[in-house]
């Protein structure tokens, strides 16, 4: 979608828009997401509540594009909501559904159906988010914030040992480590005892300073040959990459279902692009991550889909602790059904929330 909005009209007020331009307006957006078509002043005559010619209806229009809320796209009589003109009815003039019980309990049993894993229950997710909106459903999982329950060495052989790390949500990592040759079985227990005492239950970035703590207050405790290989054992854990955050997308195929015009094509080109490159989803979930509850970005509002002209609405998923842990949403055309997906984000980010916690 790509048209330029009049300065200093970004900022629209309910105020400036009458009833009967509210209902033109609304109108003109309404027809757009059933149908992705710009739409005509004659049918919108017929549309609306109070009855208007549609010389008139053609008038409340072109005041509704001078705010830059709707424009003619091509040579095309009929008219599209900009980006700016989704987001103010979006913001100002939709009203969000709430899911029927039925559904809740519906994705609430399909998401629990997969078992105990998260990263089931992430994967069962996205697809169900993906099934329900037609669009692509995406999840970022946990940054490496997944906290330490229990660690464990094993020794290998003379110069290498293995560590067993296993986190609350009972993923268990191995990571081999060189060790000092010579060093007694009683420096591996030290050293797994002194980590299980000092860590358990924190993040990799919190067990860190925990243990710079730990360490300078115990120097006499431990030997050097403890202290090195608690200082492994924490290094091999961090993987030498403490950001590795990981996205699932699952059902972008939906995103080719309603093409319309060459133009949709390249558009969803675009996007698939940008879902390859990950990095930038990574950065627009992480921000999603710092909202209370479901947020909406349209089309360029987000730098990263500002090409392909996409809408994202995604919302923070939690621990058992209530502390943000990872985002959860759909990506798709602006025409998405905004009131319909909304509520659907936003439980399911509440239902794996539970899951997770739980």
């Amino acid at each position: 979608m790509s048209h330029d909005i009049p300065i200093g009209a970004t900022q629209v007020s309910l105020v400036q828009l009458n009833e009967r331009s509210r209902d033109i307006f609304r109108q003109i957006v309404e027809s757009y997401l059933a149908t992705g078509e710009p739409v005509g002043s004659r049918n919108i005559s017929r549309l609306i509540t109070t009855p208007l010619s549609p010389a008139s209806v053609r008038n409340v229009m072109s005041d509704l594009e001078q705010l830059g809320l709707i424009y003619a796209p091509h040579t095309s009589a009929g008219r599209l909501p900009t980006e700016l003109g989704l987001r103010f009815f979006v913001d100002a003039l939709m009203e969000i559904g709430d899911l029927a019980e039925s559904d809740r309990r519906e994705m609430e049993a399909k998401v629990a159906a997969v078992g105990k894993s998260m990263e089931a229950v992430l994967n069962e997710a996205s697809g169900m988010l993906s099934d329900l909106t037609r669009a692509a459903g995406v999840v970022l999982t946990a940054k490496s914030n997944v906290r330490l329950k229990h660690i464990e060495f094993v020794r290998l052989e003379p110069e290498r040992a293995l560590v067993v790390l296993v986190g609350e949500d009972g993923l268990v990592e191995n990571r081999v480590i060189n060790v000092p040759m010579g060093l007694p079985a009683a420096s591996l227990t030290e050293a797994a005892n002194f980590l299980n005492a000092h860590v358990r239950g924190c993040t990799l970035a919190e067990a860190k300073i925990e243990l710079e703590k730990a360490l300078a207050a115990a120097q006499a405790e431990l030997d050097q040959l403890t202290q090195k290989l608690v200082a492994a054992g924490l290094a091999s854990w961090s993987g030498g990459e403490s950001d590795e955050r990981k996205l699932i997308v699952r059902g972008a195929a939906h995103l080719l279902d309603d093409l319309k015009a060459v133009e949709d094509l390249e558009r969803v080109r675009l996007l698939f692009d940008d879902l390859e490159t990950k990095r930038g989803v990574i950065d627009l979930l992480g921000q999603a991550e710092r909202a209370e509850g479901a947020r909406i970005f349209i089309g360029s509002e987000n730098k990263l889909f500002s090409l392909s002209g996409s809408s994202t609405i995604v919302a923070p998923y939690r621990d058992g602790a209530g502390r943000i842990v990872g985002g959860l949403g759909v990506i798709g055309p602006t025409r998405l059904n905004y009131a319909r997906v909304i509520p659907m984000v936003d439980y399911t980010a509440k239902v794996v929330s539970k899951l997770i916690g739980g």
